[in-house]
């Protein structure tokens, strides 16, 4: 079986838990388990089936059952909490936690994937790069960025972008795209979209007064719609951004990064 420390999601592990003990058990049920940890077999059918969460009184019991000690019983500790957060907050400060709590290998991999979203600037200088020469002029960089950052941010990011092996320094001296896609987990994933795309709404808020009208373009419009009609915007969305990004790969002269927003949300129940 799987070290704990492998799972984002508690009920996967005890349930691979309780598998493997069927397994060197033909007698080990929900019942025997249930038993033991206290708690009724229907109900810990439905933990498994995800329909259900423990509660906070059986942690540390099912911590004990499992065998986990040490930095392990850690894990599962947090896991529980980090599966059953509700804010945003709490969410990533959870994740955060189990990373740093995966070991040193995995923290340095993952960690660095979930970084990279956490800042709009690494993508910002990720797309710079693009067409941007540079060479080690980390204060010229830094203020190619706008709104400027600081030169240890710049230097951050390149650092970070090579890590991940998304840009490699060239013989003279200057770095190019690879090309290559981050790939995380699917929690991981949609816990860095959410950290990416608060940051840039902030930027989108601030750019109204940051920029000149002629520069940018923040429009805003309330409508109606049925709610067997959501779907339709949402393709109609989907539709333009794709065509979007075809145009601006087919971009050959590029000398300016863009960050587009489009948000659709419900402003009634």
């Amino acid at each position: 079986m799987k070290s704990v420390r492998e799972y984002f999601e508690y009920r996967d592990y005890l349930k691979d838990f309780f598998e493997t003990k069927k397994k060197t058990n033909h007698y080990f049920s929900y019942r025997v388990m249930g038993g033991k940890v206290g708690m009724d077999a229907s109900h810990l059918l439905k933990i498994f089936q995800k329909k259900r969460h423990i509660g906070t009184g059986y942690i540390e019991t099912l911590t004990e059952y499992c065998g986990l000690k040490d930095r392990d019983a850690q894990y599962f500790h947090t896991l529980v909490h980090f599966n059953k957060a509700k804010s945003d907050r709490d969410i990533r400060m959870y994740y955060e936690k189990l990373l740093e709590l995966k070991g040193v290998k995995a923290y340095a991999l993952e960690k660095s994937q979930y970084e990279f979203y956490t800042k709009w600037y690494y993508s910002a200088i990720l797309t710079l790069l693009d067409f941007y020469k540079f060479s080690d002029d980390y204060k010229s960089l830094a203020q190619k960025v706008n709104p400027p950052i600081s030169e240890a941010n710049a230097r951050k990011s390149i650092a970070l972008l090579e890590k991940l092996g998304l840009i490699r320094k060239n013989p003279d001296n200057t770095y190019s795209l690879t090309r290559k896609l981050i790939t995380t987990g699917d929690q991981c994933h949609s816990i860095a979209v959410l950290a990416f795309q608060e940051e840039t709404i902030k930027l989108a808020a601030e750019a109204l007064h940051r920029h000149a009208p002629e520069k940018i373009d923040i429009s805003t419009v309330t409508i109606t719609l049925s709610h067997k009609n959501v779907s339709v915007i949402n393709g109609m969305i989907k539709q333009f951004r794709t065509e979007l990004l075809k145009y601006a790969e087919a971009e050959t002269n590029p000398d300016l990064v863009y960050q587009l927003n489009i948000q659709l949300f419900p402003m009634s129940v």
